[in-house]
């Protein structure tokens, strides 16, 4: 089983970008978390993450025919961008939308995502974990559905 996963704008930054919000882990470490997860579980990850939302874009774009599932964090694009959603819409891959903050106890603005209704599921609230949850949550998904699993 493929599963890849996307990371949008800032999420370079974890560990050092208020870390009072978002503690000190860095996105290098959940990495690691979660290709050792993706081993245990039989998955392959592949794992991206950009500050432009046209190579999200492109990522998303690139999920069909490739990946079984994805895992996708886009920070502050979950809110923002029309692009991002069509593309994931276009592909139909199955895909967990994760967050490491709960959203919906956030500012006004954060609390619409515009992915939500095309995902699987949602993870939020629960830090670097929430990655984790997402992969097992996706994983388990696939594998009832008759997956590559």
């Amino acid at each position: 089983m493929h599963i890849a996963v996307l990371n949008g704008p800032n999420l370079n930054l974890l560990g050092v970008r208020e870390p009072e919000r978002y503690g000190t882990i860095t996105l290098a470490d959940i990495e690691t978390a979660c290709r050792a997860r993706g081993e245990t579980l039989g998955c392959s990850l592949a794992w991206m993450q950009s500050n432009d939302e046209g190579s999200l874009v492109a990522g998303a774009q690139a999920l069909r025919g490739v990946a079984d599932g994805a895992l996708i964090n886009a920070g502050a694009l979950t809110h923002t961008s029309v692009a991002l959603r069509d593309a994931l819409l276009a592909v139909r891959v199955p895909f967990v939308e994760v967050h490491l903050t709960n959203i919906h106890a956030r500012e006004p603005m954060r609390r619409r995502s515009l992915l939500s209704d095309l995902a699987v599921g949602v993870v939020a609230g629960f830090g670097a974990e929430s990655y984790v949850l997402g992969l097992e949550g996706l994983v388990a998904r696939l594998t009832r559905a008759g997956g590559t699993g």
